[in-house]
């Protein structure tokens, strides 16, 4: 017989039109969560207690089948030109044909929150069908101290085993994952990805909070002991999860802030690492979560006899992930929030060879950079990837981005003018010469440099303007090599830096093209220009 408890969750899921469940797990704690994961046969466990898990055919995100309701709420809030349209008619059918779909199920529910401001903080709901699933939301959202009366302002319905019909739907596949932000529903379906929950739950916050004068952003952050805080933008594999967990520096968190009035906050209450040949060495603290007792790792290889695991094997992908809670990094910050940052990074990893390690930015320098988001892909990262490839995502974060990037660019410009915030770009990427000729930037100095950055070290030192984005370059940093600091210093043959630069500002100049009727000349002239440096 249903306790009390359970008549309540069984009237609240019908009212959203989940009936006919078989068995409701809600607010199971994670040990519980994790052995139903084993028991229904979801994954296997690690040496050292992690849950190993596989996500079929996506191992990644889906942004081509990420859909957002066209209706009169959305109709002039959205930037229609990045973010796909389902009508409210089949948003509709696929919500009736999704609670179909779950009849007789069984079904996890997390009572959760994104964001660790209370003033800000949005209630979310997620019900999956798998347990494995159920345990990853919790660890990456944030769980309330009271769930008593717990109203959701969001709820997330993920159901892998839902097959979307395009023609019926509307969808391009049978992989869905569709946004009602009139009535703060999200249906994901024909995905076992889990990071599709923890993403559409920052695309929401990204919608609502600007209105609130509040900036979402695509970042990690720390703050050091004098409270001198930082965040860093990047995109996938530029070392935005690796940089922001240093052990000198408290931990806010590894992806997703808001930047209101009172400071920094975390979004989340867990870290989602890429582990592909994750170093020991190199990041003790990451590589550490890979031995821990709950962790879920996703599509890393392991031997089903002696249970260990092999981080450098690629061959499901190289996107395998490790999810864990924050309290899982000994320096990470209780409280999830920070003071007003004073330095503000820009990664990128470049794979053409031509940025700098280090460079400080004007104003002006930070918003192009922060709209055009660059990074590059490269040969092996992505099926038919062959060389090197830029990729710009606005904000640094395109695929997350439901308002106008210029709402975001704003709102970032009049904070850094307000609070005087430092600006650097740090290239993670190649030097040398590009992906296939150069290597990778040294570890130890982009550390260096950042961490001289970060404790004002750079603020009076002599600085060269870089011929082709106009930026400033330190000459020299202790413990640096000088030579990394000149790009072109680096490269065996220097006309071949000088094309593939050519090259590199013609993608950023080409990239910037729909920005420019919408920024001011200032912005419009940190544009990149090619001056040939003399032999």
């Amino acid at each position: 017989m249903d306790t009390a408890a359970d008549a309540l969750i069984r009237a609240q899921l019908a009212d959203l039109g989940l009936a006919w469940l078989d068995k409701i797990s809600w607010n199971a704690p994670a040990a519980v969560l994790y052995q139903d994961a084993i028991s229904r046969g979801e994954g296997l466990v690690a040496e050292g207690g992690g849950l190993v898990v596989t996500t079929g055919q996506h191992t990644g995100r889906s942004p081509n089948d990420k859909f957002v309701v066209r209706d009169a709420t959305t109709e002039n809030t959205i930037w229609w030109d990045n973010n796909k349209a389902m009508s409210r008619e089949q948003f509709e059918t696929l919500r009736k044909d999704f609670m179909a779909h779950a009849r007789l199920k069984n079904v996890f529910v997390q009572d959760l929150a994104g964001g660790a401001e209370m003033a800000y903080q949005l209630p979310t709901r997620v019900i999956t069908e798998y347990a494995w699933h159920a345990l990853f939301i919790q660890h990456l959202l944030i769980v309330p101290e009271d769930q008593t009366g717990f109203a959701p302002k969001l709820t997330i319905i993920d159901l892998p085993s839902f097959k979307a019909d395009p023609a019926r739907h509307g969808t391009r596949s049978e992989t869905v994952i569709a946004l009602d932000l009139a009535n703060g529903l999200v249906l994901i379906g024909g995905t076992q990805y889990a990071g599709e929950m923890k993403k559409s739950v920052f695309t929401v916050l990204n919608y609502l909070l600007p209105e609130k004068g509040v900036m979402p952003m695509h970042c990690s952050a720390n703050v050091g002991h004098k409270g001198d805080s930082a965040v860093f933008f990047g995109l996938s594999g530029t070392g935005k999860t690796t940089l922001s967990a240093d052990p000198s520096r408290t931990l806010v968190g590894d992806d997703e802030h808001g930047w209101s009035e009172n400071g920094l906050f975390n979004f989340e209450g867990g870290c989602y690492a890429k582990v592909i040949k994750l170093s020991k060495e190199a990041e003790p603290q990451i590589h550490a979560t890979t031995e821990m007792w709950g962790t879920v790792l996703e599509n890393v290889k392991i031997d089903p006899a002696t249970r260990k695991l092999d981080l450098h094997d690629g061959s499901l992908t190289e996107n395998t992930r490790s999810a864990y809670p924050l309290s899982a990094i000994p320096n990470a910050s209780r409280t999830g929030t920070a003071p007003i940052p004073k330095t503000i990074v820009m990664l990128t990893a470049d794979a053409f060879g031509v940025l700098p390690p280090i460079a400080k930015l004007t104003p002006a320098q930070a918003m192009y950079h922060f709209l055009s988001g660059y990074t590059a892909k490269v040969a092996g990262t992505e099926r038919g990837v062959t060389e090197p490839q830029a990729t710009f995502s606005t904000c640094f974060g395109a695929p997350f981005i439901p308002r106008d990037p210029g709402v975001y660019g704003e709102l970032l410009r009049d904070l850094i003018a307000k609070h005087d915030v430092s600006c650097w770009l740090v290239n993670t990427g190649w030097t040398g010469g590009a992906y296939g000729e150069g290597h990778r930037m040294p570890i130890k100095a982009t550390r260096a440099l950042l961490n001289a950055a970060l404790e004002g070290r750079l603020d009076n030192v002599p600085m060269r303007t870089d011929a082709n984005f106009g930026f400033a370059v330190p000459e020299a940093v202790e413990g640096v090599d000088t030579k990394i600091l000149t790009p072109r210093e680096t490269w065996a043959d220097r006309h071949a830096y000088d094309a593939m630069a050519r090259k590199l500002v013609g993608m950023f100049v080409k990239n910037f093209a729909r920005f420019e009727a919408k920024v001011g000349a200032d912005v419009k002239a940190a544009s990149p220009t090619v001056q040939l440096a003399a032999e």
